[in-house]
């Protein structure tokens, strides 16, 4: 229905223009519309703490009299009602009056209604994710972040119409650099630029799926992206090894028996040849463990003579996933093991997401004889997720409450390292 035809009939808007259309009696007409709105009755006292003169000349014209004395004007809307409809100005009364003075009214009932309705559909296309980013949409919703970057319903469904999109394309494989990756998925090369309201929700969601924790600081913004495959330059995402082979390099760090750090540009630019594990044939074992203490005691234990390890360095970066998955391709086991708490189980869960691994002495049963033999005395903390790979694993963290790393049970890790003569 168009305005002009909700407007109240009988109303002599001349007089009532003068009457109450001058600035001197806009409080007074606000406060009305204000009742209006909220479905008030249109009964009692409108004060005015500090009139004017002008605003106490313009009250005593509408009412027929003079006002009182004293600081405050205080006009009783009955007496206003009464008035209008006795003159004949709004046979309707004051509420007839005011909605012809500023147009029609909508219950804020109403109001908050049909905005509670468009955020809603604002937040439809978060129903499109998997269930790995299930909570972190729930989160979403509920805690005002997206209207705070959007302001508006309509802007907000755009938000995450394109938030959901690039998150349906991640982790990318192989992985491109951030601009390339926007300009592909979103039409627009600078979409994922820092600072972008875009940018705070894709990375929200990347923590929530990966496990990172959210910080700032441009190596931590670096370190989220290219655990999705995401790059701001190929020679920061980098991998730790031991005794791969299958360049010149590799093949002469290996005869020392020496750790060797991969870039992600050394990966795609000087593939390695299928030899690259170890042997001279595929398939073949390759053990990835999570922090660089085992990696380092292997070398120092073993030296040339330690089979192959890779070591992801805690959340595995776009080099590790980059290097796992094309070992993996050449036909090589992989075989995993990290820290038992809650982060090792996610960096687990991340890297499982991109390659298929085992668990290497990274089972309920490992977990429950390293807390049996007192290994450990530091109580678990953080947020409970899920095992994929051994479901009972993350009931036992929960059930025992104490967090294995990896160093604690160094002497058997390198005892399956140990070489066979």
């Amino acid at each position: 229905m168009k305005d002009a035809e909700r407007l109240p009939a009988g109303v002599d808007k001349e007089r009532l223009g003068r009457l109450m259309g001058g600035p001197e009696v806009t409080w007074l007409v606000q406060r009305v519309r204000h009742r209006l709105a909220c479905e008030k009755p249109l009964t009692g006292a409108a004060t005015l703490t500090t009139p004017t003169d002008a605003q106490r000349r313009a009250v005593e014209r509408l009412l027929g009299r003079g006002s009182r004395e004293g600081g405050s004007l205080t006009v009783r809307l009955e007496d206003v009602d009464a008035v209008l409809r006795r003159s004949g100005v709004s046979p309707g009364g004051l509420a007839a009056a005011v909605v012809t003075l500023t147009g029609p009214v909508d219950p804020i009932g109403e109001q908050r209604a049909r905005e509670a309705r468009a955020w809603e559909q604002a937040y439809a296309p978060l129903r499109l994710l998997g269930p790995d980013l299930a909570e972190w949409a729930a989160r979403v919703t509920g805690n005002g972040q997206v209207r705070r970057l959007a302001r508006t319903p309509q802007s907000a469904h755009v938000l995450l119409e394109n938030a959901v999109k690039a998150l349906d394309a991640l982790p990318a494989d192989p992985a491109v650099s951030v601009t390339a990756f926007a300009a592909q998925i979103l039409g627009d090369a600078h979409a994922l630029d820092d600072g972008k309201p875009l940018t705070t929700v894709v990375r929200s969601a990347v923590h929530a799926w990966t496990g990172l924790e959210e910080e700032k600081g441009t190596c931590r913004q670096r370190e989220v992206w290219a655990a999705v495959g995401l790059l701001k330059d190929d020679v920061s995402s980098t991998v730790l090894t031991l005794n791969l082979r299958g360049t010149p390099a590799l093949d002469w760090m290996a005869d020392m028996g020496e750790p060797v750090v991969l870039t992600l540009r050394q990966l795609v630019r000087q593939p390695m040849a299928p030899t690259a594990v170890g042997e001279r044939t595929c398939p073949q074992l390759v053990r990835v463990c999570e922090n660089p203490a085992v990696l380092a005691a292997a070398a120092e234990a073993y030296g040339p003579e330690c089979p192959p390890l890779v070591c992801v360095q805690g959340q595995p970066s776009a080099a590790a996933l980059t290097l796992l998955r094309r070992m993996y391709d050449q036909g090589a086991t992989l075989m995993y093991h990290g820290d038992f708490d809650w982060g090792g189980l996610r960096i687990a869960s991340t890297l499982l997401r991109s390659i298929q691994w085992s668990p290497w002495r990274f089972t309920t049963a490992h977990y429950r004889a390293a807390v049996a033999s007192g290994l450990s005395s530091s109580d678990l903390t953080g947020i409970p997720t899920d095992a994929p790979w051994d479901p009972p694993l993350a009931q036992s963290l929960a059930e025992l409450g104490v967090r294995i790393e990896e160093e604690t049970v160094l002497d058997d890790l390198l005892g399956d390292l140990k070489p066979v003569r």
